[in-house]
């Protein structure tokens, strides 16, 4: 056995700078939490922070799954991405800044193999934490991941992977809601004291259902407490999975998503998500119906000639009964109801947001919850005993 075997790699055994910095951290004042009315629609406040434009804005978004759909190469790959200030999905372009991330289900072996695949050759960014064990919020967590963010103010992104790790045990006496809703108060604590988006990677029912968020494992009070909820789900057809997002500063979307095995990186697929989950055949149909609204069976079949004329012509009249198309009494069809009187409307957007995050975070009205002590937190060797 080596004399000198290697440490864990906690939270708060990760060291710090070998120099004090010339600069204190910035002090952090207790936000304003009340206002007349009049003061309150005079007072101007600063646009969300995104640590990806359109999908992840500053506070705590849920990112659920089942079970191996690809919720660890999703977000570590949001987390090299952010780093690196490169782009999120191969497509969106992020600012980059120093991230924290929390494997707290994998090895450094298995982390190191995945970012290798993910990176591809390129230079890992330093700006990356990468973290295997860390004690749970009440015993800690919150403190550590606090001293963390204070050494990096100008932090962009705190991954948790997963949830369940950090959340530690339910107080007594307390109903599954109340508990679940404090559970995700830690975590909401910390992204708002610091302006940060903080992710928590989490676990959906076994059972489906039509609403994505009822999906969520666990009460209401866990999709309650969080800005945002965000469910990776696995789809049919040309997409590998459907991003559906939804939340307070974040529009209610859904994403259609390719999965490269090769590299482990998940993309943006163009288009509409209604594209990329049907058969090859209605893919096709729907996209020259969309960029020509009022065609007939015959004019498709003459652009798609792959396609057998009898074959469109029994295909569309299907999508039309299942409502992926609509049908006018002339026979001419239309991506949807409102195209026949509108023209056609723009799709697949990211949410209306700033393209360029802004680096300057002002505190907010955020409700007081008893974080103004956290710039003042004891050393990091002191974190987690006990």
């Amino acid at each position: 056995m080596s004399a000198n075997p290697i440490p864990p790699l906690h939270l708060y055994s990760v060291p710090s700078d070998s120099q004090p910095p010339a600069v204190a951290p910035p002090k952090r004042e207790r936000p304003r939490t009340a206002w007349t009315a009049d003061q309150l629609m005079a007072a101007d406040f600063p646009d969300p922070k995104w640590a990806v434009p359109g999908i992840l804005a500053e506070g705590v978004s849920l990112l659920a799954g089942p079970p191996k759909v690809g919720k660890s190469w999703l977000s570590l790959g949001l987390a090299l991405a952010v780093a690196a200030g490169g782009q999120a999905f191969d497509s969106v372009p992020v600012d980059g800044g120093p991230v924290l991330y929390l494997a707290l289900e994998d090895t450094p072996r298995r982390l190191q193999t995945r970012m290798g695949k993910l990176l591809g050759g390129q230079q890992a960014p330093a700006g990356l934490t990468l973290v295997t064990e860390c004690p749970p919020f009440p015993q800690g967590g919150t403190e550590a991941i606090a001293q963390w963010l204070d050494r990096n103010p100008d932090a962009r992104l705190v991954v948790i992977d997963v949830f369940a790790k950090m959340r530690g045990q339910a107080p007594q006496g307390v109903s599954a809601y109340d508990a679940d809703y404090v559970s995700v108060g830690y975590a909401k604590r910390l992204a708002d004291h610091y302006g940060i988006a903080v992710v928590l990677v989490h676990h959906v029912r076994k059972a489906g259902s039509d609403d994505f968020l009822t999906e969520v494992s666990g009460t209401n009070g866990i999709a309650g407490a969080a800005d945002a909820t965000l469910v990776l789900k696995r789809a049919r057809g040309q997409a590998d999975g459907i991003l559906h997002v939804t939340g307070r500063d974040v529009d209610e979307a859904e994403y259609a998503l390719s999965f490269q095995p090769a590299s482990g990186a998940w993309h943006l697929l163009d288009g509409p998500v209604s594209d990329h989950t049907v058969g090859d055949t209605r893919a096709a149909i729907l996209r020259h119906v969309r960029s020509h609204p009022g065609v007939k069976p015959k004019d498709i079949a003459d652009a798609l000639p792959q396609v057998d004329a009898d074959n469109v012509r029994r295909t569309c009249a299907r999508m039309a009964e299942a409502g992926q198309l609509t049908k006018d009494g002339s026979g001419r069809y239309y991506p949807d109801t409102e195209t026949r009187t509108q023209g056609t409307p723009e799709v697949s957007q990211l949410s209306d947001c700033p393209t360029t995050a802004s680096d300057l975070h002002k505190e907010v009205g955020q409700q007081e919850l008893g974080l103004s002590h956290l710039s003042n937190l004891p050393p990091a060797a002191d974190l987690g005993r006990g």
